[in-house]
């Protein structure tokens, strides 16, 4: 056992001070749902035409049906075309009534949107539609670029600056450019605003739960990663409701960043830095202080000779990324689960963000597949336990694709079917996330676990970008998207047998140049540790 573990074991491996902590960094992964989600509603679409007002200068009293009637050319179902109306003519109107028009063309005064009084969305106000749709989803696109982008700075930054500093950072730019968002006077400026939030996002995702785990026992760092992003479902239920009761984007984008002030002020005053850290990097009067803090609110005393034995650890030589792939068996971890993250990823989203495609009411579909999130998250935690992290994570994932490909064989006039078949996929993708969060800082070393997690949850980003996009392969034929959502994480799932088991293993703080073997099922608190026998991967 290391001497911060051995340490842990004196102030309380999971006591006040740890449960605490964890409580407070639940409060992020609200906001997190806020952001990664919030699109599907801030960019909701209404049924629209084109803008036919120039015909009302003919014909002052026609009624808004006769007006269509004389303006917009009908479609194969019977209602009128979105994006194609008759080309104005400088005609009287009995002579457009009695003769007609026969050319079209595409709206050149923009749309009329049939949204319920009050609503709006960026596709109303911006005129995301026809020759302009594709924005919706290069905006979501361009959001993940900007969560990739953050995973691989905001995860090196992590290791050399300290996980405390990027959260608050984080915290602070998502208030920044979430609520500044909600003044965008164009698409483009939204767009943009998004990327940067995305960025933000990231520094929170990687490295709030990690400071839980890191200053808990090895045992109870899936615990702690899985109670931190437990609250990212009830931000999602949380979300839908306060987009329902507040149709206006702008004032919804207000209402969910705000709070944030709040928040940074919080955690500013109580965010610990993690000891674990602090300690790879030679600090020891600041570990020191910490630990101290720590043992005051746990109502326990610590050893001095047990803290004067952090002298003899030292510092350990910064890491980067490129130290993964210096090191043989870190670079295979690192290869596969990489495309484990993209799997994972892939098929979260692709189900997620297309929530309104599934034949039900967005509001109530998205409010279930946040209250399905919930159970696959906290229900996660006893399966990978008892199992091991390996077994589930290679399940869960093949479930989540079948899933997608059980959606290709449902027919379309089933929306309910589809739905729950939907919700079944979002079930395992969801748990696969909360698996693939705690197994991929297990199985990086301390000195370069930020390293390792924003170098694979930037293939997760990878995959969010490609979701949305890939759903204007539908235009081909319709089961390309889901077909592609299906497989990739069932490949995903055969990988994960290709990785290490880290059930009861002890966090590796250093980077050794050979691969640890794990140790037993067990870990051992006796002096077969001490004279070298260690759980260490």
């Amino acid at each position: 056992m290391s001497n911060f573990g051995r340490i842990l074991k004196e102030i309380g491996e999971f006591g006040l001070f740890q449960k605490r902590l964890v409580a407070a960094l639940c409060i992020p992964s609200l906001f997190t749902a806020f952001d990664v989600i919030g699109q599907v509603f801030t960019g909701l679409s209404f049924p629209h035409h084109c803008n036919t007002d120039w015909i009302v200068e003919r014909g002052p009293n026609l009624t808004d049906e006769a007006r269509k009637n004389l303006t917009l050319p009908a479609n194969e179902a019977g209602g009128y075309e979105s994006c194609a109306m008759f080309s104005p003519v400088d005609l009287d109107l009995e002579i457009i009534e009695a003769y007609g028009i026969n050319t079209t063309t595409g709206c050149t005064n923009g749309s009329d949107f049939l949204a319920p009084e009050g609503a709006s969305s960026v596709v109303t106000e911006f005129n995301l539609v026809c020759d302009r749709s594709s924005l919706v989803e290069a905006s979501q696109s361009i959001y993940m670029a900007g969560l990739l982008i953050g995973a691989l700075v905001l995860g090196q930054m992590a290791d050399r600056f300290g996980r405390r500093f990027v959260v608050l950072l984080s915290l602070l730019l998502l208030l920044v450019f979430g609520v500044s968002a909600g003044f965008s006077p164009n698409i483009y400026v939204y767009i943009a605003l998004k990327f940067l939030g995305g960025f933000s996002i990231s520094g929170i995702v990687l490295n709030a739960f990690v400071i839980g785990g890191e200053w808990s026992a090895s045992s109870k760092f899936a615990l702690c990663t899985i109670i931190c992003h437990s609250t990212f479902p009830v931000g999602l239920m949380l979300l839908s409701g306060l987009a329902y009761l507040i149709p206006d984007w702008r004032i919804l984008q207000l209402v969910l960043f705000s709070p944030l002030v709040v928040v940074l002020g919080l955690f500013y005053w109580i965010l610990p830095e993690s000891a674990r850290w602090l300690i790879t990097q030679g600090r020891k009067e600041e570990a020191v202080k910490e630990v101290r803090r720590a043992a005051k609110v746990n109502g326990r005393k610590v050893p001095e000779d047990l803290l004067e034995r952090l002298d003899n650890e030292g510092p350990s030589k910064r890491g980067s990324m490129l130290d993964i792939f210096r090191i043989s068996y870190l670079r295979k971890r690192a290869l596969v689960m990489s495309y484990v993250w993209f799997g994972t990823s892939l098929v979260y989203y692709g189900l997620s963000l297309n929530v309104g495609n599934f034949g039900l009411d967005i509001y109530l579909t998205q409010f279930v597949f946040g209250l399905v999130e919930l159970p696959a998250r906290l229900g996660s935690l006893p399966l990978i336990q008892h199992f091991g992290r390996k077994k589930c994570l290679s399940v869960i994932l093949g479930f989540a694709g079948a899933a997608c490909l059980g959606i290709l064989v449902i027919p379309q006039d089933l929306p309910v079917m589809v739905t729950i078949i939907a919700v079944l996929g979002k079930f395992a993708a969801t748990a696969s996330f909360s698996v693939v969060y705690v197994y991929t800082a297990e199985l990086y070393p301390t000195t370069l676990r930020q390293n390792g997690v924003g170098l694979n949850s930037t293939c997760a980003r990878v995959a969010g970008i490609l979701a949305p996009l890939i759903r204007l392969l539908g235009v081909y034929h319709f089961t390309i998207p889901m077909l592609v959502y299906g497989l990739v994480p069932v490949a995903a799932g055969g990988l994960c047998l290709l990785l290490p088991e880290t059930l009861n293993v002890e966090l590796q703080d250093h980077a050794e140049i050979r691969e640890p073997e794990n140790g037993p099922k067990v870990r051992l608190d006796s002096e077969d540790e001490e004279s070298g026998k260690s759980t260490k991967m």
